[in-house]
């Protein structure tokens, strides 16, 4: 499942840039120093990429609380019927559910602190940057942050979540270098994949909460292979 993660981030990146690209051109970079700039890029970038995984060591902890309730694989099988819902719904119903209404004083509050940080050019700018713009709302990263709650691990929760914001630093860094020369189309035809990509996300999770005895796929219950154990004996 953690391949998921990059590839998500990787084809996530082209709808990053339409909702965080505006952060990344607006970043005070150094014009005449290339090497300082690369190191203002990396900042950047290590700020959400830290966001991302103490987000998904959070909610990989609320996972584990579910494991250990031995509801791991009900978690799992209704996150992939929520990443399916996600897609196949209408986007009204969707609006009327708005994930991130009840934290509106939160964002408000986090844009705000990103202007500031946008008028500065101190060492910790670009960092602060990075992390705050990781904490900001976003349709993939409520995706990303269900397989991490499915995950059932502090850490892998945590890993998936790094490795989400692997997959969008390519495209992201490219937008902050060369952003005229990302055409729209060819943004139009990798987000229509990213649907695609979810859903699949979604019946994978589905498939693996069944407990089919797949190998890496769908493993067992832990319980069905103890009492398996318990029989050979």
């Amino acid at each position: 499942m953690l391949y998921s993660a990059f590839i998500l981030g990787i084809l996530g990146s082209f709808h990053c840039i339409g909702m965080c690209g505006p952060i990344a051109f607006m970043l005070p970079l150094s014009r005449d120093n290339k090497i300082l700039k690369l190191l203002q890029i990396f900042l950047y970038h290590f700020g959400r990429l830290l966001s991302y995984a103490l987000i998904g060591l959070v909610f990989g902890f609320l996972g584990k609380s579910f494991d250990l309730f031995g509801m791991q694989q009900q978690l799992s099988i209704g996150i992939g019927v929520l990443m399916i819902l996600a897609i196949l719904l209408p986007s009204g119903i969707l609006k009327k559910v708005n994930f991130s209404q009840p934290l509106f004083r939160f964002v408000g509050r986090i844009k705000s602190l990103l202007g500031a940080a946008l008028k500065k050019r101190t060492p910790d700018t670009f960092f602060t940057i990075g992390f705050l713009n990781g904490l900001l709302p976003c349709g993939l990263v409520y995706v990303a942050v269900f397989a991490a709650l499915a995950g059932g691990e502090m850490l892998t929760g945590s890993l998936y979540m790094l490795l989400f914001g692997l997959g969008t630093i390519p495209l992201m860094t490219t937008a902050v270098y060369f952003g005229g020369l990302l055409g729209g189309g060819m943004r139009k035809k990798v987000q229509k994949l990213i649907p695609v990509f979810v859903v699949l996300m979604g019946v994978l999770f589905i498939i693996r909460g069944m407990g089919l005895g797949i190998p890496y796929l769908s493993p067992a219950p832990q319980t069905a292979v103890v009492n398996a154990a318990a029989s050979c004996h």
